[in-house]
């Protein structure tokens, strides 16, 4: 009998089978392993018309050809021969939770290592090793990380689309009987097609997403037999892998989980690595941009420092604008040394002031970037990723900076290194404003694939270097939000856009791969710079709150009673995030009729946080049905609080305001099967429920 190789996390489990010749044959791949047994032993007959001898179709990273008609996951040639790769001879290695399974093709001359890992937060993950064992240059087209099988049938798929200020909108589709292709060519991860999507059938469910930041396929393919195969990985520009004779191409790394709670356990327990080894309560950050932009006045922003202080505020953030003759976005990127207009001093005095009054300070840097005006493209126009003959293209008056190149990437290391060595910065805001387009180096040759790698390098290189160092991802945005960038960054920036409505969605979707102490959401100025729209406080503040809270405003400009009512909802974060954040407490609930439910549950608390967006079309709202994750909690509770004092409500009857007040307790069980029955409340507000333990007996109202 065949010998089974099994990668088994607990939650998920991928049986396979080595062949002695082909790719290695998915036998199963969802909750339950595969056990040795004949039934794996018989062969498939061949299709009507077909070869003689039928191959499986079902297995991971098809080559193509040799009785295969299906899309291929690994594709190449050497100078036009060698199209075709089948690999054998296989043989498999274990070192704890992983597994490597190593394959050769004499023919072609290759050899390939799949390494798959079973994390105990749930996940799996599998990446590829492409290695030339030839004497002449092999051209890779293609080679994804990694492939998982979903059953036949009907399948839907949800993925992720959006723009600049609205990422992570949600989409769902049948699929039909061809081929699935989503391809991203920006060179970042982008707004608009994140490599993220979930499956899901009658049978089963499932996520899947690649970590990288730079161009990627994620392809469904329908087998012979129904099933589908979902292939992950990069994507090339042409020509741009040549492996030399000896060399190899190791590919992004691939993950399957079997829902968000398994995501967010792996980001949270296997990828994320903080400084000292633990992660430290989110500290409440004011990030300078939208209340100073460009204008930057040692004198204001000490007193807004001052007042940031006063209101809770545990980071101070200095934004763009503190190097070159950085006045607006058309100049000085590239030049990172301090503004000697602006800092006449240099930075020192207004680190020590935020320091010193308790708050960590961070500093923003944009440091893949260049603009055409600026001391260093003056210097070296060559530095810039360009095609020769091709107009130079810029993008928010920039042009991108050859990381691969020593010289480049060494001059930037020493630009950061200087800043972090001589001030007490504890974090980097890491932003990167513009799409890649006709990336190329001075020898014309497409550069995407080892930029993006060159991006980690020197990330990886600032961490090593400071190690006590929290680094924000920013993308104009959520432009880089992925697994790649997040296992080397603290935060991610979520959206350009502040405004709370917009934020209910944008955040609804981000919080499907990324928990939501990993997302920055800020409390904004109104009217919303970005929409214009007003929005009450506590509308903004509660949108905010279970997330990584931040402040996006100049504080100087609150009045009294707007920096009383803040300071509320900063001690409220302060109070509750270690709930909010605790692994495995977070819910979320479809919206409904435009209202939006989410919060975080244990023993002794429950957070529940009620926003309506839109205007219901109802002329009643359903009851709040909690979720079984919740429910099971079991016992008797009752309201302890809500925020804001008086919400916003459009009616609300005597027993409404009774349980709103705490005065009725109820089983937690009802709470599942008939819902809370809360008040309607006004577009664009919302509400904060805290529930506790009830101590009285049965309370009827």
């Amino acid at each position: 009998m065949s010998e089974i190789v099994t990668i088994d996390s607990g939650q998920l489990a991928l049986s396979l089978r080595l062949p002695e010749l082909g790719m290695p044959e998915i036998l199963s791949f969802g909750a339950e392993p595969a056990e040795a047994d004949l039934l794996f032993e018989i062969e498939r007959s061949s299709r009507v018309n077909g070869m003689d001898v039928a191959v499986p179709s079902s297995v991971l990273l098809p080559t193509g050809g040799m009785g295969f008609f299906g899309w291929p996951a690994i594709s190449g040639h050497r100078g036009g021969r060698d199209f075709v790769a089948q690999f054998g001879k296989w043989e498999f290695f274990r070192d704890g939770h992983r597994t490597v399974l190593a394959g050769l093709d004499p023919v072609a001359k290759l050899a390939i290592s799949i390494t798959l890992t079973a994390y105990p937060s749930g996940p799996i993950s599998m990446a590829t090793k492409l290695t030339n064992r030839g004497e002449t240059d092999y051209q890779l087209y293609r080679c994804m990380a990694g492939t998982f099988l979903a059953p036949a049938g009907d399948l839907q798929v949800m993925s992720f689309t959006g723009i600049w200020g609205r990422e992570f909108q949600t989409r769902r589709e049948l699929l039909g009987n061809g081929t699935w292709i989503q391809e991203n060519r920006r060179g970042r991860t982008s707004h608009d097609r994140f490599p993220m999507l979930f499956i899901e059938s009658e049978t089963q469910i499932f996520g899947v997403t690649l970590g990288f930041s730079g161009n990627h396929q994620m392809v469904i393919d329908r087998t012979d037999d129904g099933r589908r195969l979902v292939h992950l990985g990069e994507l090339f520009e042409p020509g741009e892998i040549l492996l030399g004779p000896g060399e190899s191409y190791e590919s992004p790394v691939a993950y399957a989980g079997a829902d968000t709670e398994d995501f967010h356990a792996f980001v949270r327990e296997e990828l994320t690595t903080w400084p000292g080894g633990t992660m430290s309560p989110r500290p409440v950050t004011l990030n300078t941009w939208e209340g100073n932009y460009f204008d930057h006045q040692m004198a204001s922003l000490k007193a807004q420092a001052t007042a940031a202080a006063a209101l809770g505020i545990e980071r101070f953030v200095l934004d763009d604008g503190w190097f070159g003759k950085r006045d607006d976005d058309t100049t000085s990127l590239g030049d990172w040394d301090i503004d000697p207009r602006k800092y006449p001093e240099g930075l020192k005095p207004l680190v020590d002031h935020v320091t010193g009054l308790g708050m960590q300070f961070g500093i923003w840097f944009e440091p893949e970037m260049v603009n055409p005006v600026s001391e260093l493209y003056k210097a070296h126009p060559d530095w810039a990723l360009t095609i020769e003959g091709r107009p130079i293209l810029e993008s928010r008056t920039q042009l991108v900076l050859d990381l691969t190149r020593p010289e480049v990437s060494d001059y930037l290391f020493g630009k950061i290194d200087a800043v972090l060595s001589n001030h007490a910065v504890s974090y980097i805001k890491w932003d990167m404003n513009r799409d890649l387009t006709h990336a190329a180096g001075r020898d014309g040759k497409a550069k995407i694939a080892a930029q993006t790698r060159a991006v980690y390098a020197l990330m990886d290189r600032v961490r090593a270097a400071h190690p006590d160092v929290e680094i924000e991802s920013c993308a104009s945005g959520g432009g880089r939000i992925d697994y790649g960038a997040l296992a080397r960054t603290h935060r991610v920036w979520t959206s350009d856009c502040t405004d709370a409505l917009e934020r209910l969605e944008i955040q609804r979707g981000a919080t499907v791969f990324v928990p939501p102490e990993i997302l920055g959401s800020h409390i904004s100025a109104s009217p919303n710079h970005q929409t214009g729209r007003r929005h009450s406080l506590s509308f903004r503040a509660l949108v905010a709150l279970a997330y990584h809270l931040g402040v996006e405003l100049n504080p100087l400009e609150l009045s009294d009673e707007e920096r009383d009512e803040l300071k509320v909802y900063i001690e409220t974060y302060k109070r509750l995030r270690g709930l909010f954040h605790a692994p495995g407490a977070s819910f979320r609930l479809e919206p409904l009729d435009g209202r939006y439910v989410w919060g975080a549950a244990s023993a002794e608390r429950i957070l529940v946080i009620v926003a309506q967006g839109p205007q219901m079309v109802g002329e009643q709202p359903a009851p709040l049905k909690l979720p079984e994750s919740v429910t099971q909690i079991g016992g008797r509770w009752t309201i302890s609080k809500i925020l804001p004092v008086e919400p916003e409500f459009i009616r609300i009857s005597e027993g409404q305001k009774r349980l709103l007040s705490g005065a009725i307790n109820f089983d937690l069980a009802n709470a599942g099967l008939s819902g809370l029955p809360l008040p309607m409340l006004r577009p664009e507000s919302a509400l904060l429920l805290e529930l506790i333990p009830s101590k009285g007996g049965n309370t009827h109202g």
